[in-house]
């Protein structure tokens, strides 16, 4: 692959939304065919762990037996499979049960140098050795806001947040090592605690850099820049503490029921031709699943072709698109509809109307604030051109429907606050009456579209 060794993907499999064993595979050998050859499951506790039945308890886990016979099957199509796990945080589904209370030290987070910390780490390694043959494994350790500031501050104090974690890191590289795992590690939590990271990023004391075991990479996310030089200078102070940097980009489904590909796209030209430039040979993009997944990963296949030609060395947009349709038998610009319900104005960053409008209360309206009066319109529009792809786009139709029914419900729903007071304040009756055929009506379509999403969540 030109300039870079690893592109990989990495599949949000905890917010909610486990894929299917089956579905799973059907993703891979997609990716297969973009050109990808690696794949990152992220599961914060939906696997299958021995002597831990609360992990993943009703929640969907993968089980030792799925979890080899799909390592197995990325394996024959040449994707490398990599458990993407959590060590310190992001642990909240699993420490709510009460058997976990001994380990808990705030929020979401384990209880740093508590040994029973290290022995349900440890079992986590086991088990996840006997599942895949790769070496590599993804050890979380991101966003730990509150890191050392519950039980851990009632037994030892007020320690600093970087001392808390270098020692935690430290052990957990050791069992890595010891199941003959070399670990990677989002970096954001080395700057959060010098100061800053989604903003302004804090300036690392570089007497960190001998500190960070040896057999740890870092892996540098961000998913909100479309200019290459934020890129730039983000690795080269990742390299200041580390020459293992591993970049995260991301293609944007995660803020509500719809894909954001053009966006995303954008961003991804930037990371990618900043990674090209710095040298920086290993690239992910995540597929996130926060507030619930409840957008479909298929729904940013775009994406992941784009990126995928792009590290390639492909950059013709008709060569990308005939890529895209081998790939999945679909055009590229019909996939790229389903940005469509969350277009109701030109902007530059990802928003999702789509998703506050149709939970906005009619007769408070808070949501409704940030509508314009001919939105409603402007859904019906999308209604329609999303109804007639369904057709056309075969296996993927389904997604096109949910799109459409979305859309649907929208257009009377979108602005029915605004109708429903300037007719209440008129006194007109016979308003009031035709706002209420059009209550009937929202009610409808928004159980056509509540049906449609639950098929295609099936």
């Amino acid at each position: 692959m030109k300039d870079f060794d690893t592109l990989g993907v990495m599949l949000d499999c905890s917010r909610n939304a486990v894929m299917r064993p089956d579905a799973l595979k059907r993703y891979l050998a997609i990716l297969a065919k973009m050109g990808y050859n690696q794949v990152q499951l992220y599961m914060e506790e939906t696997y299958e762990v021995t002597g831990e039945p609360w992990f993943g308890y009703l929640r969907g886990r993968y089980t030792r037996e799925e979890l080899r016979d799909l390592d197995d099957y990325a394996a024959s199509l040449g994707i490398e499979l990599v458990p993407c796990i959590q060590t310190l945080a992001h642990l909240g589904a699993a420490l709510r049960w009460p058997a976990y209370e001994w380990i808990k030290d705030i929020d979401d987070i384990l209880l740093v140098g508590e040994e029973r910390t290290y022995q349900l780490i440890e079992r986590m390694f086991a088990s996840l050795r006997e599942c895949f043959r790769t070496k590599k494994i993804h050890i979380g350790m991101d966003e730990a806001h509150h890191l050392g500031r519950g039980k851990y501050y009632d037994r030892h104090g007020d320690i600093p947040a970087g001392d808390i974690l270098l020692g935690h890191l430290k052990k957990v590289c050791e069992l890595a090592d010891k199941y003959d795992f070399a670990p990677m590690m989002w970096s954001d939590m080395f700057f959060r605690i010098a100061g800053g990271y989604e903003g302004k990023l804090g300036d690392v004391d570089e007497s960190v850099h001998a500190l960070i075991p040896e057999n740890v990479s870092l892996v540098y996310w961000d998913y909100f820049r479309t200019q290459k030089a934020g890129y730039v200078d983000r690795i080269r102070r990742h390299r200041k503490l580390t020459d293992r940097v591993i970049f995260a980009g991301g293609a944007w489904e995660w803020i509500g029921f719809t894909a954001h590909n053009e966006y995303s796209l954008r961003t991804t030209r930037a990371a990618l031709a900043a990674c090209r430039q710095e040298g920086v040979r290993d690239v992910l993009i995540t597929l996130w699943g926060d507030d619930g997944g409840e957008a479909s990963f298929f729904g940013v296949l775009p994406t992941l072709c784009y990126a995928a030609c792009l590290a390639q060395g492909i950059t013709d947009r008709k060569a990308i698109e005939a890529k895209f349709f081998e790939a999945t038998g679909v055009a590229f610009k019909d996939m790229m509809l389903l940005d469509l319900p969350d277009k109701t104005e030109r902007v530059y960053h990802p928003v999702n109307p789509s998703k506050y409008l149709l939970f906005n209360d009619c007769f408070m309206g808070i949501l409704e604030t940030a509508a314009r009066p001919g939105d409603g319109a402007v859904f019906a529009a999308h209604a329609r051109r999303l109804a007639y792809a369904v057709k056309r786009t075969g296996e993927y139709g389904y997604l096109f429907d949910t799109a459409a029914k979305l859309c649907r419900a929208l257009s009377l729903k979108a602005n029915l606050c605004t109708v429903t007071r300037a007719a209440y304040q008129s006194k007109d009756k016979a308003a009031l009456a035709e706002v209420i055929r059009r209550y009937d009506r929202t009610i409808r379509y928004v159980d056509d579209f509540t049906r449609a999403f639950r098929a295609q969540w099936m």
